[in-house]
């Protein structure tokens, strides 16, 4: 089957592969009619995420029909159309009943220290081969796929299976509650996600800080107050949108490849700039740039930073950007000072996928807006590429593997739109 692989630092490829086979009672093969790029995605091709296998199939979202199911899978069939959760749980060691998914005790094979097991990504994270394929295998899949109604089409449906339950989370590690003034770090497709899951969790204003025209205006289509870092200090701006006090919530969606601001009145010092360049050899050690391609961000703390000052005293941060292990610079004592909350971790996928899959067949929420991109999956690479560039109108990128049973882009729709859907309509 035709696969995108990770095999270095600077290098994937679209190639055949092995089609997967059922190997636990609890498996299931899923033939993939849609896709996606994340983030996450790019942390293994700039190399600010290390321990990838060579030939590691990548991606952790999915829409796909099920094609077989071994013994232990009771409640589903060959012919079942499922959304994936990105992460991997059992089901029913202790983590997993208390909701908390992402730390599963039997999912990693490392171990029940080991951590988070998801798609696509590292040997620590599980080594399991992800879902930009024709086919994937889903450990415990009678936890981890969750049957999706007609009125939710794959555009719709593959952004349940990574980008909303993260931003949902994102608001929940924040605390967002009735009437609350969030800013939102980020305008990527989760940071875009976490202005309508706030709204939907009671926000009362949402403000959003990214640099780039085309997320703002996204931002803006949605009716978030936003803020460009390169023409206005964020954190001074939010406080004079907040009277001085700054924002209740924060949610950083933006991580360790963040950027310092290029010019305007919030441009580092040469100071700022050798501590970013220190942070950032540290988050990438091994790099290999290709142009403006494949470069990890150059402030790696530069969000956290931004979240500790623009969040107003005894104010809750909620963190789902991504920080891995060898980061280790965040502003604790400014943290300490103000009495903050600071919430963070992998998102419990399995958690809210039911709810959000829900919301979406209702209409009380309709996430495909966020696609900007729909590219051939012969042109995969350079639709990474693209993405990797925060080329305008690549916010988010889906992948249309098609076949027999999938829902076409659109067709959800037909469900009809709410007051916090992706649009603002």
């Amino acid at each position: 089957m035709k696969a995108v692989t990770w095999h270095a630092i600077g290098d994937i490829r679209r190639e055949d592969v092995p089609d997967p086979r059922i190997s636990q009672p609890y498996d299931a093969i899923v033939r993939i009619t849609a896709s996606a790029i994340c983030g996450t995605d790019l942390h293994f091709v700039r190399g600010t995420m290390p321990g990838m296998r060579e030939g590691r199939v990548l991606g952790h979202e999915a829409v796909g029909v099920v094609e077989e199911v071994g013994p232990g899978v009771r409640n589903l069939r060959a012919g079942d159309r499922v959304v994936a959760a990105s992460t991997v749980a059992c089901g029913f060691c202790a983590y997993c009943r208390a909701g908390c998914y992402a730390q599963c005790d039997n999912a990693n094979p490392g171990g029940p220290l080991a951590g988070t097991v998801f798609f696509g990504g590292p040997e620590a994270a599980g080594g399991l081969d992800g879902f930009q394929a024709e086919y994937a295998r889903v450990p415990y899949a009678h936890v981890g796929l969750v049957p999706l109604p007609d009125t939710v089409d794959d555009g719709q449906a593959v952004l349940l299976s990574d980008i909303y339950p993260t931003a949902w989370f994102g608001g929940r590690l924040a605390e967002v509650g009735a009437g609350d003034t969030v800013a939102v770090l980020g305008g990527g497709p989760v940071g875009q996600a976490a202005v309508a899951c706030a709204r939907l969790q009671g926000a009362g204003r949402v403000l959003l800080v990214d640099s780039l025209d085309d997320r703002l205006d996204l931002a803006r289509r949605q009716h978030a107050e936003t803020v460009n870092f390169n023409e206005e200090d964020p954190v001074e701006a939010i406080r004079e949108l907040t009277g001085g006090i700054g924002v209740d919530r924060v949610i950083d969606a933006v991580g360790v490849d963040a950027q310092h601001p290029a010019h305007g009145p919030a441009a580092v010092s040469d100071e700022e700039r050798a501590q970013f360049e220190r942070e950032s050899r540290q988050a990438a050690p091994e790099r290999r740039p290709d142009g403006d391609t494949w470069v990890p961000g150059n402030a790696p703390s530069q969000a956290a930073r931004w979240a500790v000052q623009a969040v107003a005293k005894a104010g809750t941060i909620g963190t789902v950007g991504v920080y891995p292990p060898q980061v280790t610079s965040y502003p604790f004592g400014e943290a300490f000072m103000k009495n903050l909350t600071l919430r963070t971790g992998n998102c419990h996928h399995r958690r809210y996928l039911p709810e959000l899959v829900s919301l979406v067949a209702t209409g009380a929420l309709d996430p495909s807006p966020l696609i900007t991109q729909w590219p051939d999956t012969a042109d995969v690479i350079d639709a990474y590429a693209s993405f990797d560039r925060r080329e305008s109108g690549w916010t988010k990128v889906a992948l249309d593997f098609g076949g027999e049973d999938g829902m076409p882009h659109g067709f959800g729709r037909t469900a009809g739109s709410g007051a916090a859907t992706t649009a603002g309509s």
